[in-house]
């Protein structure tokens, strides 16, 4: 059940945002306030612990996030001075409580609070995102009055697609060479993969003559060149990166004219071959017959 900040809430929170103070650090909340100025100056009198410090945030490193649909999120929220308030994720369009300090709030499991002790870093993570996770969230520090940093997510939707697709042609016996296209992803994709018929192609594929080039960019393009292209290569090939959906194309090799190349090039050839002959002969036979 999803958690919404009501009145009570926003007023517990920055209740718990003092209580150390009174309760000296006690109170098994180490895991939520671990900053080291509020561990050194928990009990002690107020002139004892020297100048007071505000928390702030550090644009540089709590900047916008894009991301590629269904993949991981990651919004930083850098906060220096926390003392002993806390640091709380807010999203903004339906004002849902996601997480504090380092306790995720939320019951939807995609989302997690992250916070190593001693850091001034505040992490929400979001796994896998989704596009309605795109928007603004707010990271929120307990002060009085509250102190609140905005971060916008974005996310993006990978395109791939085959050039020429979806159905290709091809002569016999020619240089194969299938262009696979990634637009649209706020980073090249790690890897490349290339399938005929659900197998992996590889530079060393029993097919051989096997070879891919790759390059990455704003679009990252993938080259699957086959060498003297076969019979046997008909089929359905794949391009698989590792962002977004893969693209799919029909590749059609077309018999060459030359007979002596349906012998070595098709699985069959000597069936054609032998058909070949036979053909040959009934037609001389009935060009003799009737001369």
């Amino acid at each position: 059940m999803e958690t919404t900040i009501s009145g009570i809430q926003f007023a517990l929170i920055l209740v718990l945002g003092n209580l150390p103070c009174l309760l000296g650090g006690a109170g098994g909340l180490a895991d939520i306030y671990d900053s080291p100025v509020a561990r050194k100056g928990a009990g002690l009198p107020e002139l004892a612990r020297g100048p007071q410090t505000f928390p702030e945030f550090v644009p540089l490193h709590s900047g916008n996030v894009t991301t590629a649909l269904g993949k991981t999120a990651l919004l930083n929220c850098r906060v220096r001075n926390v003392n002993n308030k806390t640091v709380s994720w807010i999203r903004h369009r339906d004002i849902l409580l996601l997480a504090i300090g380092r306790y995720t709030y939320t019951s939807d499991y995609r989302f997690k609070a992250i916070h190593k002790l001693m850091s001034e870093d505040y992490l929400l993570q979001i796994r896998p995102v989704q596009m309605d996770d795109a928007g603004l969230y707010e990271c929120q520090v307990s002060s009085t009055p509250p102190l609140s940093h905005h971060i916008y997510l974005s996310v993006a939707e990978p395109y791939t697609e085959i050039v020429g697709g979806p159905e290709i042609y091809l002569d016999e016996g020619s240089m194969m060479n299938i262009t696979c296209l990634v637009k649209d992803s706020p980073e090249p994709p790690n890897y490349i993969f290339w399938y005929h018929n659900d197998k992996s192609l590889t530079y060393d594929s029993p097919r051989g003559g096997v070879s891919q080039i790759t390059e990455k960019g704003d679009i990252t393009v993938s080259y699957l060149l086959v060498q003297s292209a076969r019979l046997s290569d008909t089929g359905t090939y794949t391009c698989q990166p590792s962002v977004g959906l893969p693209a799919v194309t029909n590749l059609h090799v077309i018999r060459g004219k030359d007979p002596e190349k349906w012998l070595t090039n098709s699985a069959n050839g000597t069936q054609y071959f032998t058909y070949f002959l036979l053909l040959t002969y009934v037609l001389l036979v009935l060009l003799v017959s009737r001369s």
